[in-house]
């Protein structure tokens, strides 16, 4: 009972004077926070009284404007988050200056092309990374005639699939959360398409190519006839699918053990492809989530503490805890060593292994930046008028990719100044 006391009251007067706080902000909730919780207990005691990690929930917030160390986020939400859009400070540079050894290539290389630079260096630790799936309902699949083993491997089969369902009588059959990162950046990836690519001296987004009008012309129709019913641009599919609501969802693999501590018969396959297209890629699927971002403009001590508590967070042990609470990804090959005699089934680990070991050389994905930012703030925007007007998917990509490129591209110079006098 005393340590409890102790640990519920900070540790008192006795450790204010010499223990160092920082705040990690969250939006986790059953198992995930329940572990988390666990391991930054854990590493507390480590410290014997010399600083501690404290959780605030971001949800209960008085004022989110107050910003914290450390924040577990995709820069998505930041705006639920913070209430504003702050400044990271990238993670290889305060691991280097807190004086802990940090080797960007003890990372999987696709784990680390999720959270890198244009340069390689490690933004953020990638500790809830996820890869694009198709979550489905068994139990509804077999009550509307399909093999919950094969819910279709092209979005053709799926289809069919979802018209089975609407056939007998689900009034959902396929939903979907993330849209611009399922539906836009790998439906790009999975047919040999760019991302992003360098237009002169520019990084241009490319996300209206011929697949990509091709698919959300296909999800439009798919939503008139009630086959797809699209739940927002961020994670809202995820609560319909878990209640039972949508049969199917595409979304994150890591939402597969919650759904099943919610009861459902849930099934996980592939994300579906083309095969319609020149040399498609249906396994070239990207990792993506949310990291361990440290916020900018804190204290060197403070600093120290963050690295301290990054390099324990990468621990196999600590890491095999996070991974079987939470279904996200390893980030190291000695964490899925260390998984090997966890119970999760060997073939999905050596499927794991072998998607997340594949070179980042060449990679054309959206880094986290102004580009990624405005590419799924404004695609959110021209989607939502596919779904409720007559807009032709077209002139929404298009419409996303002009607006994307003129947001980010080199502000002129006001005239009169020396960069303006020297393009005469």
């Amino acid at each position: 009972m005393k340590r409890i006391l102790w640990t519920l009251l900070g540790c008192g007067a006795a450790c204010s004077v010499f223990a160092q706080d920082i705040s990690l902000r969250h939006d986790l909730d059953g198992k995930a926070l329940d572990t988390l919780a666990t391991l930054v207990l854990r590493f507390n005691d480590e410290l014997k009284g010399k600083g501690r990690v404290v959780l605030q929930d971001s949800r209960g917030l008085e004022n989110r404007h107050v910003l914290p160390h450390l924040a577990l986020l995709d820069p998505d939400d930041s705006i639920e988050f913070f209430g504003t859009r702050p400044r990271f400070r990238p993670l290889h540079e305060v691991m280097r200056e807190g004086g802990q050894k940090f080797d960007t290539a003890r990372f999987y290389p696709q784990v680390a092309d999720a959270v890198d630079d244009a340069s390689g260096r490690i933004q953020a630790l990638p500790l809830a990374l996820a890869l694009p799936v198709l979550l489905t309902n068994r139990a509804v699949l077999r009550q509307s005639g399909v093999d919950p083993d094969q819910p279709g491997k092209t979005w053709w089969e799926l289809q069919k699939v979802a018209g089975e369902i609407f056939d007998h009588g689900g009034k959902c059959p396929l939903t979907t959360s993330r849209f611009a990162w399922v539906h836009s950046e790998n439906i790009s990836t999975q047919a040999g398409e760019a991302v992003v690519a360098r237009v002169g001296k520019l990084d241009q987004v490319l996300a209206n190519s011929m697949v990509n009008v091709k698919h959300l012309a296909l999800l439009a129709s798919w939503q008139k006839s009630r086959y797809f019913h699209y739940s927002g641009p961020g994670r809202e599919g995820n609560r319909r699918f878990l209640s039972g609501e949508c049969a199917m969802l595409t979304g994150e693999s890591s939402l597969y053990a919650e759904a099943k501590r919610a009861g459902i018969d849930v099934g996980v396959a592939p994300l579906p492809y083309y095969d319609d297209v020149y040399g498609p890629k249906p396994t070239d699927v990207l990792p993506d989530g949310a990291g361990l971002w440290v916020l900018a403009g804190r204290k060197k001590d403070e600093y120290k503490l963050v690295a301290r508590f990054m390099t324990f967070m990468l621990r196999p042990e600590v890491q095999k805890e996070w991974v079987l609470a939470t279904s996200y990804l390893p980030m190291t090959p000695v964490a899925v060593t260390a998984l090997r005699d966890s119970g999760i089934p060997e073939q999905l680990l050596d499927v794991a292994q072998k998607r997340l070991s594949v070179s980042r050389k060449g990679s054309t994905r959206a880094k986290h930046g102004p580009i990624r930012d405005r590419l799924h703030e404004f695609l959110g925007e021209e989607v939502a008028l596919v779904w409720t007007t007559s807009r032709p998917a077209k002139e929404a990509l298009d419409n996303t990719v002009r607006r994307v490129n003129e947001a980010t591209a080199p502000k002129a110079p006001p005239p009169g100044t020396v960069g303006a006098s020297r393009k005469k």
